[in-house]
């Protein structure tokens, strides 16, 4: 039976970031990305603590070990991650004169392999949205749009798009989802 939980356990964080490793875009071949989709960011263990402290993760797991996460990012560590600052950037430019003040960025999600059409994912979110009730009132996040699969994942939940904008030679879509 899968459990949904708020990340309590440096043991949890650790299965996160196990799970993270597996999943990234270096770790998985190209044919996997365009079916399974992948992760960009990988963590280390005291930002992930740091940002856990600030929004605890919202968490899947079977029998004590982590078969899903959704990482929640306080708008604070904004410039912590190298590759996300052009995203916060991003955020700055299209809420600048919008309602979208209270936000918490989902900064990353994925799902073992062997749980995945589940409907974790979208429990993933719920629970997320449990968690971060009723400090944020958004959940915003982006996916790059060669990430089919996390992109028709995100839209299905009822994601809106804010925007899509390039970085380097990649396409993003900046979206968010209310409360």
């Amino acid at each position: 039976m899968i459990t949904y939980s708020a990340a309590t356990t440096d043991e949890e964080l650790y299965q996160i970031l196990a799970l993270q490793r597996k999943n990234t875009f270096q770790e998985i071949s190209s044919e996997e990305r365009k079916t399974e989709g992948f992760v960009t960011v990988q963590h280390d263990f005291n930002l992930l603590k740091r940002m856990n402290h600030a929004c605890p993760h919202s968490l899947a797991k079977e029998n004590n070990t982590v078969v899903g996460y959704a990482l929640c990012m306080h708008p604070k560590f904004r410039d912590s991650i190298p590759i996300l600052k052009s995203m916060f950037a991003e955020i700055d430019r299209v809420t600048a004169s919008d309602t979208i003040k209270k936000y918490i960025v989902m900064g990353q999600i994925c799902i073992d392999k062997e749980y995945r059409g589940k409907g974790i994912f979208r429990k993933l979110y719920e629970n997320m949205q449990q968690i971060i009730n009723p400090e944020f009132s958004k959940i915003i996040t982006e996916v790059v749009t060669t990430n089919t699969r996390s992109l028709q994942a995100h839209y299905a939940i009822g994601f809106k798009k804010l925007s899509t904008y390039k970085t380097n030679e990649s396409y993003w879509d900046l979206m968010y989802l209310k409360q």
